[in-house]
């Protein structure tokens, strides 16, 4: 396979694995409609960053290091599902007000970057893209992790930004907690999905 073509496939993989619903993607929605824009992109930058560092992990070694310990991956797996169940639970307990909306409590950096650490989506991502595209040569370990970068940082953007743009139609309390509870429920379900 040419270069072209494993950095086209590289991209459209990066592309997929970004922009699917997951458990990044729906935090960046709900802070796009309960934050400013530029708290959402904060948000973004390090969870963008945080995969990114991860992504470079498991292709520069932790992959195999998961391979020889099972034990692990199940113990990642369930650290994860348990932040995940976490912040189902910050969902569905949101009183739906935007009027108390502190832009203080939006998802910073350092959160972005801890989540992906603990999202069981960007562990599998990263494990079947490098298996798929960049087995262990470190160059294309190294391209693709260059090409994810702005692909991943421009798809949770989309998200905060389609967050923003339902801000006004969430402006009511009880609307908000209905699509807050809807997304508590989904990120349930994906929790149930990684335990399968």
């Amino acid at each position: 396979m040419s270069l072209l073509s494993s950095a086209l496939s590289m991209s459209a993989f990066a592309l997929a694995a970004s922009i699917s619903p997951g458990p990044v993607n729906l935090v960046c929605l709900s802070s796009g409609t309960r934050y400013p824009l530029a708290r959402g992109l904060v948000f973004v930058t390090g969870a963008t960053l945080g995969f990114i560092a991860l992504f470079l992990a498991i292709g520069f070694g932790l992959g195999a290091l998961l391979a020889e310990r099972p034990e692990l991956e199940r113990w990642l797996t369930v650290a994860g599902v348990l932040f995940l169940l976490y912040l189902c639970v910050q969902l569905a307990r949101d009183d739906g007000r935007l009027d108390t909306c502190d832009a203080q409590r939006a998802p910073g950096f350092v959160s972005g970057a801890l989540m992906q650490w603990l999202n069981p989506k960007a562990w599998l991502a990263s494990a079947a893209g490098i298996g798929a595209f960049a087995g262990s040569d470190t160059a294309y370990i190294a391209l693709f992790a260059a090409l994810y970068l702005p692909i991943c940082w421009l798809s949770l953007s989309a998200w905060v930004l389609a967050g923003a743009s339902l801000r006004s139609v969430v402006n009511q309390p009880r609307v908000l907690r209905a699509i807050n509870r809807v997304l508590a429920v989904l990120l349930a379900s994906s929790c149930l999905l990684l335990l399968l």
